[in-house]
């Protein structure tokens, strides 16, 4: 018997084809297509295919995110299911993968890939990123190291991987860990020890409303006062280098932690840590000093996703700052 992996499907480059009428790709092929186009799959494992949506993945919300994972869960729940693949479009992927990764704990393999060709391409990418993918799944070398990103024959971690370029296949990385494994041919090799702890994040109620604001030079602070008309439960601000920020928006930071909104800082850089090592104003120690949280290495749109779940459970600083404090 050989295992069984459940393939959901939520649209993206991977499931497009390119109309003359349009002028572009647009969504045009089901999951049930995708993996019929990787005919090394039928010696790999038995499949399922969830038809979940056929959608650019710059159409997703945090809300389709939560329903996507009770359809990973309820999937995953099955006994005589491996593991679950997910095909995705590139944009957001990164996002969807890091909710998945605190909403879930899954003990089966849950991989997500997806394409930066479209599927009538010249030469497509999609259908050896699934078979990457549905492997992953099925192995046991995967199992413990939580949700992951299968690109390019590369494995990434939900909470490392970010997109780092607009076109190139190669364009996941993990920049301040690299790839947390490979996979050659038929078999998956880890960098990587499985993960020995890990924080769910499952909220019950409706998810938060978390923007995030890039810093820029010459900037002030009226864009917190309008974000702040608008209604937030919470705010990620991305900084410069190790997190720090303009002098002129302190004002508006300090208005928005005023109204007991917690605030964390990321960074515009892509590899390394937020750190509280400058003291003038706007600099992360003086942020740090002022209640501000620091993302840690997690880049802002998954400091956005932590902080929209966090805030779910707790509004309570302490305990916030706890979650950030976690190295994921």
């Amino acid at each position: 018997m050989l295992p069984a992996v459940v393939v959901i499907s939520t649209g993206g480059t991977i499931a497009t084809r390119f109309n003359p009428e349009k002028g572009g790709a647009v969504p045009a092929v089901s999951g049930r297509n995708l993996v019929e186009a990787v005919p090394a799959l039928n010696g790999l494992c038995s499949l399922e295919v969830v038809e979940f949506a056929n959608i650019p993945s710059f159409h997703i919300t945090p809300a389709i995110m939560a329903r996507l994972a009770l359809e990973v869960e309820k999937a995953l729940a099955r006994p005589d299911v491996a593991g679950a693949v997910v095909t995705h479009g590139t944009d957001t992927l990164e996002e969807t993968a890091y909710f998945l990764e605190l909403y879930l704990t899954p003990e089966k393999t849950v991989c997500l890939t997806g394409a930066m060709r479209s599927s009538d391409d010249l030469s497509p990418d999609g259908p050896a990123n699934i078979y990457c993918a549905a492997l992953a799944a099925v192995s046991s070398q995967t199992r413990g190291h939580g949700v992951l990103v299968a690109m390019n024959s590369e494995l990434h971690a939900a909470a490392r991987v970010t997109k780092t370029h607009k076109n190139a296949l190669q364009t996941f990385a993990s920049p301040s860990s690299g790839p947390v494994g490979h996979v050659y041919k038929n078999c998956v090799s880890m960098c990587w020890p499985p993960l020995s702890q890990r924080r769910n994040l499952r909220p019950d109620g409706p998810l938060k409303r978390v923007p995030i604001l890039k810093m820029y030079t010459g900037m002030d602070s009226a864009l917190f006062d309008a974000l702040l008309a608008m209604g937030m439960d919470g705010l990620v601000i991305e900084g410069y280098g190790l997190g720090n920020v303009p002098e002129a928006a302190i004002p508006g930071i300090e208005r928005v932690l005023r109204r007991g909104i917690p605030v964390v800082t990321a960074s515009r850089v892509p590899a390394g840590r937020t750190l509280a090592v400058y003291a003038p104003e706007g600099g992360a120690e003086h942020l740090r000093s002022m209640g501000v949280l620091l993302s840690g290495d997690l880049n802002s749109q998954k400091a956005r996703i932590k902080l929209m779940l966090a805030l779910g459970l707790t509004s309570d600083p302490d305990a916030l700052a706890e979650y950030f404090a976690v190295a994921e």
